[in-house]
């Protein structure tokens, strides 16, 4: 018996929205995990790059807070295998995209220690003050 997943109209928004910037189908993704057996980061993730696009599909945003979008390399593995040819770096870049539009942070400069200031690459603190700035 196939269930029907019903999505709340600001769900549809989020995955069209995806789907969108993104440029692929996300719908059409079937959920085989090719794409987590191929990616070489999955150590890193918080959830697989499956579940990711089981999220998107379900327009879950929470997605955005997770660690996995950002730690996605975009070394192309998973669009090389996947039987659909999605290409999942895409998708990730376009949920990167949206988290930094809603200014979605992970970290507050002013909690950084001054000490550290000194030890980070400057483009880590450059790229923070960018997106905090507008």
């Amino acid at each position: 018996m196939i269930k029907k997943i019903i999505i709340d109209s600001e769900g549809n928004k989020f995955l069209e929205k995806i789907e969108t910037i993104s440029g692929e189908k996300i719908t059409s993704c079937d959920q085989c995990g090719v794409c987590t057996g191929s990616c070489p980061f999955t150590d890193n993730m918080d959830i697989t790059p499956s579940n990711v696009m089981r999220k998107v599909q379900l327009g879950q945003k929470e997605v955005l807070e997770t660690k996995t979008i950002w730690v996605c390399a975009s070394c192309l593995h998973c669009m090389t295998r996947c039987p659909r040819g999605l290409d999942l770096s895409k998708v990730a870049e376009a949920l990167r995209q949206i988290s930094l539009r809603e200014a979605i942070d992970n970290f507050d400069i002013d909690q950084i220690d001054k000490e550290e200031t000194k030890k980070l690459p400057p483009i880590a603190l450059v790229g923070s003050f960018r997106k905090l700035t507008g």
